[in-house]
């Protein structure tokens, strides 16, 4: 299988990658304090060394008292934060790399550490659980946007060359696409998926508005939550089309679709997969992601089982066909930053199995 596809390089406005691989965000908790150290410049400067062609970063908190749930987690906002990034953007563009920071709140997927006034929808993190905090009021909203929006004017000032949302995974973007946590009785809701994306929409405009039209804006989207693995906004093409075309008009330039798997077919009677599915639908580039290279997904990773390195022919094969732009890789760079190297040199001798003890180191 030819690695042709891998390989080629990418433009989009402002975005010229050597390649079609992305390293995909990855929550790794080693900035204490939320301010990001050398050691986390390091770490992606040796990806970038390694020639993955787009590096976004671990999710980053926007300047919300409740933006994350883990005080290890970085921020992005505070004149200390934003100057440790600023050198991870030096680190990264030295050695040839480029990079953009995945703008990140968890809204009401409280974890260990409850940093603020917890910001959800409707007060509840999950179908049909018990309001444990008051919805979001129209103040705390618009805050929440311009939140975003001031966060995304940082990145692109800093030096990086795009910026990721996050609205995937069951945190707060996606806390209001999803009908079981967005229950307002506002704009900001309503029978159809169209109608939850409105907050999404409100974001991606403003960012849009603070970076300009040539500033690539990328979101991260999923069906799956963390709360129910099963779940989807859109059970049909024609729901997802509704979905996701608001949020390209709204300003979302490619859609970095997030999969446990990424070879699962998204709907019945088509082998095309959710990335797939939104670059046929919207016309927009996409990201893949969801286990490339490796034999188990991330979920269980977390429960201590290991993978072992995987064929990629399959993904070269939908690649060649189009169905997809890009391709997003998490544990097996985040095992190996050489990853992308070894695949171009042929040496799959050499690629590294995944272990749950990765997740406690910065390579």
């Amino acid at each position: 299988m030819s690695l042709d596809a891998l390989f080629k390089p990418f433009e989009f406005k402002s975005l010229k990658l050597p390649n079609r691989t992305v390293m995909a965000p990855m929550t790794r908790s080693f900035s204490p304090g939320g301010v990001a150290t050398d050691d986390v410049a390091a770490y992606y400067r040796r990806r970038a060394e390694g020639q993955v062609g787009l590096i976004i970063t671990e999710g980053t908190g926007v300047a919300r008292p409740a933006s994350l749930n883990d005080a290890n987690v970085p921020r992005f906002h505070g004149e200390q934060e934003l100057a440790a990034w600023k050198k991870v953007v030096e680190e990264v563009h030295a050695a040839g790399g480029l990079i953009a920071p995945q703008l990140w709140h968890v809204g009401s997927a409280q974890g260990k550490d409850k940093l603020g006034k917890v910001d959800s929808p409707s007060g509840i993190s999950k179908a049909g659980g018990e309001p444990f905090t008051t919805p979001m009021t129209d103040t705390e909203v618009a805050d929440t946007i311009a939140a975003f929006a001031t966060a995304a004017a940082d990145a692109k000032r800093l030096g990086f060359d795009a910026i990721e949302l996050h609205g995937a995974h069951g945190y707060l973007i996606d806390q209001f696409f999803w009908n079981g946590t967005n229950v307002r009785d506002d704009h900001l809701n309503g029978p159809t998926i169209a109608e939850r994306s409105k907050f999404a929409a409100e974001i991606l405009k403003a960012v849009r508005a603070a970076v300009g039209p040539d500033y690539p804006v990328i979101i991260r989207l999923s069906q799956w939550k963390q709360q129910d693995f099963s779940v989807k906004n859109a059970e049909t093409p024609q729901l997802l089309e509704s979905w996701l075309q608001p949020l390209a008009d709204a300003g979302a330039d490619i859609f970095h679709c997030s999969q446990r798997r990424f070879w699962e077919p998204e709907f019945e009677g088509s082998d095309l997969n959710f990335a797939g599915w939104a670059k046929k639908l919207t016309g927009a580039p996409t990201i893949t992601v969801g286990s490339v290279g490796l034999s188990g997904e991330f979920i269980a990773a977390f429960a201590g089982e290991g993978s072992k390195p995987a064929s990629i022919d399959n993904l070269l094969e939908r690649l060649e066909r189009d169905e997809f732009d890009l391709v997003g890789i998490g544990r097996a760079l985040l095992q190996d930053p050489e990853w992308v190297v070894k695949i171009r040199e042929g040496r799959n001798d050499e690629l590294k199995a995944f272990e749950r003890e990765a997740l406690g180191v910065l390579y």
